[in-house]
């Protein structure tokens, strides 16, 4: 045994500190006054928590708060048309000949870098193997070659978008 070292045996009554009785009824005497007067600075301040710490006596009070938003309801037959119409769209273009599907997960970016020139551009032509794209997965930039030499019809994708596996890209005629 280390000589600095003292082992004496604490009881157990002693490790976690039980509140002291007068402690205990003075928040029991003032918790409703206390806890409703903080409900309503929460309101008078439109803050959604505060906490308040006297004597050794904490008191948080938070509400939750739900955000509805509603749209006109003309409004929302219009964007489930518009959803089932880009839904085909794709559909569609998945079906396409000449579409170059994502190989993986990750966020598609058009040029090489932030501000630089896009890879491709509707209406350019292209040569097997060149690069189309760029996927970022796990932080490691992986280029997307061109499967075949054509010209690109459609770019389905956008910058900074994130793509899964098999999701078309490019159309390339």
């Amino acid at each position: 045994m280390h000589p600095r070292i003292n082992q004496q045996k604490v009881p157990d009554q002693h490790m976690a500190r039980q509140p002291d009785d007068k402690t205990a009824s003075e928040f029991k005497s003032g918790d409703g006054a206390l806890i409703r007067e903080l409900a309503l600075l929460l309101d008078e301040t439109s803050l959604t928590e505060i906490e308040i710490e006297r004597a050794g006596l904490r008191v948080r009070v938070a509400r939750n708060i739900t955000i509805a938003a509603s749209l006109p309801p003309n409004a929302q037959p219009a964007t489930a048309a518009l959803a089932s119409a880009a839904s085909a769209e794709v559909a569609d273009a998945a079906k396409h000949p000449g579409v170059v599907p994502s190989p993986m997960v990750g966020t598609v970016y058009w040029a090489s870098e932030p501000g630089a020139k896009p890879f491709i551009d509707v209406g350019a032509k292209v040569a097997v193997g060149q690069t189309l794209l760029i996927i970022e997965a796990m932080k490691t930039m992986n280029q997307i070659p061109s499967p075949r030499a054509g010209t690109v019809k459609q770019i389905l994708v956008e910058d900074g978008q994130p793509v899964e596996f098999g999701e078309p890209l490019v159309i390339i005629e």
